[in-house]
């Protein structure tokens, strides 16, 4: 199992990327570094500054938010980083958000995120591979643009930097559309409600969509699947039980449209479809509390690791849920790098090339 370190630089109300933190995982073996975005701070800019304060852990985004940048501009953030990472290091996780973010923070419209997805990557991957002179017709997106307000001067261009065509591109995705187009034309998955019936609710959707991969895409061997693990060691599990749940209510309940939360769904998926209806209509009412109640116990610690060492010890093969080759660790205790590491072995390995 690889082993990553989670950075939620967004939600801090100033900025401090936790340097030593990534140095020190980066000495235990730890496969990647991975930033986020929602609308605070970008997941881009803090990889550049990790660049060069690291050696050879990748750097990540999961992800970068598709409606804030254009699919060339997300390349030239990638082929930057990874120049300045010294090369094939980076990795560009995509993810569409949801419609109130898209519409409300960025002004695009929410419009077909699946279509969306697949010219955004096909354009990315024309830019890195610098071929021929970038020219797309998409469903979605054209290049050059002949649309509304165009003066018909567009240029295809090419790169004027030679970029690394390796660079990795994943896709963040719960839904079967997206889930499906992440096989068929990603480098890895990071998906949204990723449970122990994964591989019952998400197989044939993978199957599908690794049956219609071509010659230019990865070989499924490479293709990475990355969940996510809570970590916290402490004496009292029942309180960080509970000082988990005010999130995951808002998330569930608040962080989207009642038509559209992918938090919600994905609660679903993870076979809490019952309890993630009522968490949402406690929420819309204005009964948070009650919704932070409603969360379950079972469902916190599917995805966290919670009490003393020899606990999380025994509870570490029930957060590696069949089908995941990479666990992203997110924890207050600096300790909890080095169990894990242990736990998965990451620093048992000389050689770091099966830890990549």
């Amino acid at each position: 199992m690889k082993l990553a370190i989670g950075l939620d630089l967004y939600r801090d109300s100033a900025m401090r990327v936790p340097v030593d933190d990534v140095r020190f995982v980066e000495s235990l073996g730890y496969h990647s570094v991975w930033t986020a975005e929602a609308y605070g701070s970008d997941a881009l800019s803090p990889l550049a500054y990790l660049a060069g304060l690291t050696d050879q852990i990748k750097l990540a985004t999961g992800v970068v938010q598709v409606a804030a940048r254009t699919p060339a501009a997300t390349a030239m953030h990638a082929m930057t980083i990874d120049a300045l990472a010294g090369g094939d290091r980076v990795i560009i996780g995509l993810g569409v958000s949801g419609p109130q973010i898209v519409e409300g923070w960025y002004g695009r419209p929410w419009g077909k995120p699946n279509a969306v997805l697949r010219d955004y990557v096909a354009i990315m991957r024309k830019v890195l591979r610098r071929e021929e002179p970038l020219t797309h017709d998409g469903s979605q997106i054209a290049l050059p643009y002949v649309g509304e307000g165009a003066v018909g001067s567009g240029k295809p261009l090419k790169s004027i930097m030679h970029p690394n065509a390796n660079i990795e591109i994943w896709i963040a995705a719960g839904g079967p559309l997206n889930v499906g187009l992440a096989a068929e034309i990603a480098d890895g998955w990071l998906p949204m409600g990723y449970g122990p019936d994964a591989t019952n609710v998400y197989g044939d959707t993978l199957g599908a969509g690794f049956a219609r991969r071509t010659e230019r895409d990865s070989p499924r061997d490479d293709f990475d699947i990355f969940g996510g693990v809570s970590v916290e060691i402490t004496d009292d599990v029942a309180a960080a039980i509970a000082a988990r749940k005010p999130l995951s209510a808002m998330y569930v309940g608040g962080m989207g449209s009642a038509d559209h939360n992918f938090h919600r769904d994905a609660m679903a998926r993870r076979g809490f479809a019952d309890e993630a209806t009522r968490i949402q209509e406690l929420w819309l009412a204005g009964e948070k509390e009650a919704a932070v109640a409603a969360v379950p116990d079972e469902y916190i610690e599917q995805g966290a690791l919670l009490g003393s060492p020899q606990r999380i010890a025994t509870q570490w093969p029930g957060v590696c849920h069949e089908g995941l080759t990479g666990l992203v660790v997110r924890t207050p205790n600096v300790e909890a790098y080095e169990l894990l590491a242990d736990l998965a072995g990451t620093r048992d390995r000389d050689d770091r090339g099966d830890n990549k």
